[in-house]
């Protein structure tokens, strides 16, 4: 465990603004969440995996059920929602925290390069676009997910590709994406975000996968 995690007000905060991790697949987890993709702190940016064209890596399907604003039946590996529409599905955080959520993208909004700039990432992020994947998170289920992380987050590039993920360690105002709060009961929800870049200003991101459990990457849950 990194010693740049402190606990702050009933909750966990993650310190040291600025160190970052780039990359296309998570690093070990810091939370207490076992395969969660919150980097060790102290980690430094590493470079992309390869974008692969296979049919696999990119939704292809229709949109499908629930109608948007509401969950309907468990989510399925390689379901599309529509921007807006929740999917809902068993929950598990660590070794101990498991339930069910419904799980919202929101929107997929496009920032400017400009927006790195406090990360002091110079050539790493050069010419890259960030791309951030507002979601929602409410618990449908019965127990307390508090301090539970809901990450796994990653964006698809229009070319068939995958954005690079960016994430941060400390808070960055364009793109805040908190642990769970305390008492984060049935019914309760919270806003969380995560970045993802575009290798140039003519490619954009233009979906988004969730490959938590119980899903996994390339066989998530989309939204386009």
């Amino acid at each position: 465990m990194s010693s740049s995690v402190m606990r702050r007000g009933g909750r966990f905060k993650l310190a040291s603004v600025g160190l970052v991790v780039v990359g296309s697949l998570a690093l070990s987890a810091c939370n207490g969440d076992d395969g969660a993709d919150k980097p060790v702190g102290g980690a430094t940016p590493t470079p992309s995996a390869p974008s692969s064209s296979a049919p696999s890596s990119q939704p292809s399907e229709q949109p499908s059920a629930p109608a948007a604003g509401g969950a309907a039946g468990q989510a399925k590996g390689g379901q599309t929602f529509k921007l807006g529409q929740a999917a809902q599905f068993p929950f598990t955080y660590g070794t101990t925290t498991k339930g069910e959520i419904a799980l919202t993208v929101d929107a997929i909004e496009k920032g400017a390069p400009a927006d790195l700039a406090p990360l002091k990432l110079g050539d790493k992020v050069s010419g890259k676009v960030p791309y951030y994947i507002r979601y929602t998170v409410k618990n449908v289920g019965t127990t307390d997910l508090a301090y539970a992380s809901v990450s796994h987050m990653k964006g698809h590039l229009g070319d068939g590709g995958e954005a690079q993920n960016l994430m941060i360690i400390g808070s960055f105002d364009k793109c805040p994406n908190d642990s769970l709060p305390k008492g984060f009961t049935h019914g309760k929800t919270q806003k969380g975000c995560a970045i993802a870049l575009a290798p140039s200003a003519t490619t954009k991101v233009v979906s988004a996968e969730y490959w938590g459990d119980p899903f996994t990457t390339g066989e998530g849950i989309y939204w386009k």
